[in-house]
């Protein structure tokens, strides 16, 4: 019989936000994999933990996964904890986790803390629905196509930075998306927490006054749903009917229901649509 992978969220920055079940796990597995040891080996001391600790991050991460895999197959019960919140969100683990479930590996996880969520909760903007992006490439050119692709999402989006890069990475955003609402959630938990809320130009210019300490999320309104239509609505008008439908009969859609969306995209009924092409 195998042993079973445990993905142990652990403290965001408050000790103290910590399971029971997470404790009672990290004291009766075999070893414990944890993303940087040194680390770790505060949590562990602090609630009197004595199991053997290995290092498992992403530069080791297919290495030392199938190591870890081996003894989880001799039957032996493996903890995977990162540095703060939720193995595997931003976080080694997913590879491992894959790995488990192809040899048949038990795995669970213990909830627990997790930064994107917690700054969800306190950002103030909507929490019906939103998209995590976790850190934003770091090449210049990877960043602007990512920030692209968001520039329509209408879901809240949510985001980690590094604050080095705050201020750099606000200037960027804004270009694409213009100036939204934004909050800003840092330190979360611990002594110094903050949550600022405003618009992303205003940001900008606070924390090129005040530069920021400890790790960032940033929690940005989606688009307005109204704004995208009536951009639509402008790019349609532009074109003739016939133009518009030869738009999606380009994209293999059968004339039916082209001219379903044509109509759509316009406000008319279909039969008007119909009409007016036999006109034109």
């Amino acid at each position: 019989m195998s042993g079973t992978l445990y993905l142990c969220a652990t403290p965001i920055g408050n000790l103290e936000d910590i399971t029971f079940r997470v404790i009672k796990t990290l004291k009766k597995v075999d070893l414990i994999a944890a993303e940087d040891t040194r680390n770790s080996i505060k949590l562990l001391n602090h609630y009197q933990i004595k199991v053997p600790m290995t290092s498992y991050h992403e530069h080791n991460e297919q290495d030392k996964g199938e190591q870890l895999i081996e003894r989880l197959k001799r039957g032996e019960e493996v903890a995977l904890i990162s540095d703060a919140g939720t193995p595997g969100i931003s976080d080694p683990g997913e590879w491992l986790v894959k790995r488990c479930q192809e040899e048949g590996i038990k795995v669970t996880s213990l909830p627990g803390a997790s930064a994107c969520i917690v700054a969800l909760s306190m950002s103030g903007q909507s929490t019906k629905r939103f998209v995590f992006e976790g850190f934003l490439p770091g090449q210049k050119k990877e960043r602007q196509k990512r920030l692209e692709e968001l520039k329509d999402e209408i879901r809240t989006i949510i985001i980690y930075e590094a604050p080095h890069r705050l201020v750099k990475i606000l200037k960027e955003i804004k270009e694409v998306f213009g100036n939204r609402d934004c909050s800003l959630c840092r330190e979360i938990t611990k002594r110094y927490e903050t949550v600022m809320r405003s618009k992303i130009e205003e940001m900008i210019s606070h924390y090129e006054e005040n530069p920021v300490k400890g790790e960032c999320v940033l929690v940005i309104s989606g688009r307005d749903p109204k704004e995208i239509q009536q951009e639509d609505q402008g790019r349609w008008e532009k074109l003739s009917l016939v133009e518009h439908l030869e738009v999606y009969l380009s994209e293999k859609v059968d004339k039916k229901e082209a001219m379903k969306k044509v109509a759509k995209d316009r406000g008319i009924t279909k039969r008007e649509v119909y009409q007016r092409l036999l006109e034109e």
